[in-house]
Formats: C-alpha cells, structure tokens, sequence
C-alpha cells in the first residue's frame, strides 16, 4: 500500500439550472463547480493476482455499486491484456449523500492513480471520457479544475473564481438525487446566464448568481434540509449544493465561515472549506510519475 495517501476534494455548485431535458430522459444542466479542499483519501497497493478490492469506510457497500471498484474495473478492460489489480482503502471525510460528489472524486482519483501506478500512460482527455460513464461529476475530478459547466455537466470551461471560505453544513439525512430529477415541480426551463459580473474579488459578499433549481424540490421532501437552510440563511447566503443534502454559504475568510457556525444543533456536522483553483490530485499523480522515473 502506498504510504502517501491521493487526495479526492469535494465540490459544491455555486448556481445550479436545470435548463431542459433530452429525449434519453437527462437533464440539460448549467452549473458552475467550485472545488474545495475537503477531501477524501485513498491508498493503492497493487496486487499481481488481478483482484480489485476496496476496503476502508463506510462499511456496508455493495462492491458492485462502489464507484471506486467500478473505475478500476473500466480501466482494466480498457487496457488490453491487462492483467493487474488493487487494493483501494478509502478513507471518507466528504459526507455521503451530501451532494459534494465524494463518490465521484473518488472513482476519479482511481482512475487517476491507477492511471499512474499501473503505468498505463492513458491521457487526461481518455480518463474524463471512460469516467462520464461513472457518473456526470467524474470528468470534473479528473481535469481537476474549478469550472463552469454545461450538457448534464461533461462539458466544462475553467472558471477563475476568487477564493473564499465556505461553512458547509450536513443535517444528517440523505436526499436522493433521483427523486429529486424526477420530481413533477421541477423547474426545467431555467435560462442560461452569464457571470462575468460574478467573478469578482468581493463576490462571497453579494448574493449569489442564479440558483439551485433543486433546491425548493429538496427542501420540500427533507425537512431537516429545510431547516439547516433557513438555520445557515440567518448567517449568510445559503445554498443547496447538487441535490443535497449539504448546504453552505460563502465567506471572505476561514474565521468568518467558522463564526457562522456556532452553535450549530448537536444532530448536524459543521465543516469548513476553503475553495481552490486546482486539484492536487493532479500535482499527486505527477509526484507519482516522477518517482517512478
């Protein structure tokens, strides 16, 4: 097992529109996602007998549905005879169910990894592409970069969004991100926009662009969202991320999004974040590459 563990942030949507829905039953997407330095942490130890295995928290999965087990496997049989496996060890810090993509930056950072560990030399391009059939967040992970995004959010453009500090608050529930889609209310037409506007050096002190198209549907079927809304509302501008069930508001300064958290009810977590411009994942896997030199 590798001593030095690789990093798999999370990421939160700082405005989210659904913007129409394809034929295939997806829905067209605009949203601009803003990586953030809570993350998990995966180990690798590669393993001669071609075995795929995960261990790690939580406990309780089915390795058939486990997107870490699933990336290996996808890059596996992209590899032709190809016959090396792994153990995964996944140390989770990003909430489950909390709509920051952990499950997806971690098949991600798998891909990723592997990608290095396994000496497969495939290109970042051919990574994003095998992990959108993962799920529509993957690609983000593996490009790495704070973006705005488009389609059902494989189409991405870097965004330079100005730091800031985030009070992240999970209410402890899950809010599936399918009932959430297929909810009759939804809103689907909401226009495309522009941000330009947005992206100043003061834009955690004006309210955010847009909205979470999600988030009155979610609202609506957790109450505990609902509340943990309204509870970090009366401190600043609160937002669904994805489909939650996470909720967060943006500070100019790490103490400021910690303050905001005080007294937070006993039932909930509180983190803060910082956001960043970059993945380390990146700069892991070259660390990687050039050790094996």
């Amino acid at each position: 097992m590798s001593d030095a563990p690789w990093p798999a942030p999370a990421k939160l949507n700082l405005f989210l529109h659904v913007t129409g829905r394809r034929p295939d039953g997806y829905h067209e997407l605009q949203t601009l996602f803003q990586l953030v330095d809570l993350e998990d942490r995966l180990y690798f130890r590669v393993r001669r007998d071609g075995v795929i295995a995960r261990s790690g928290t939580p406990t309780g999965w089915d390795p058939a549905d486990d997107l870490a087990v699933r990336a290996a496997a996808i890059l596996r049989t992209k590899a032709a005879n190809f016959d090396l496996g792994v153990d995964i060890v996944v140390e989770k810090h990003i909430p489950v169910g909390g709509g920051m993509g952990g499950g997806s930056s971690d098949a991600a950072t798998t891909l990723v990894a592997l990608n290095a560990l396994w000496g497969l030399r495939f290109s970042t391009d051919r990574l994003a592409g095998w992990g959108l059939e993962l799920g529509a967040d993957v690609p983000l992970f593996v490009r790495g970069y704070t973006a705005l995004a488009r389609g059902v959010g494989e189409h991405l453009e870097p965004a330079d969004v100005p730091p800031a500090a985030f009070a992240i608050v999970f209410p402890g529930v899950a809010a599936p991100t399918a009932e959430a889609f297929q909810a009759p209310e939804l809103t689907r037409n909401s226009p495309v926009i522009t941000i330009p506007g947005f992206l100043s050096s003061d834009w955690y002190a004006r309210a955010l662009p847009g909205r979470n198209d999600l988030e009155p549907v979610v609202a609506a079927r957790h109450p505990a969202v609902r509340a943990a809304l309204e509870w970090l509302g009366a401190r600043g501008a609160a937002r669904l991320t994805g489909s939650g069930a996470c909720v967060f508001a943006a500070f100019g300064t790490e103490s400021g999004a910690h303050a905001a958290l005080a007294g937070l009810p006993a039932d909930w977590t509180g983190m803060v974040a910082r956001g960043l411009a970059r993945s380390p994942l990146a700069a892991r896997a070259a660390a990687e590459q050039s050790e094996a030199r």
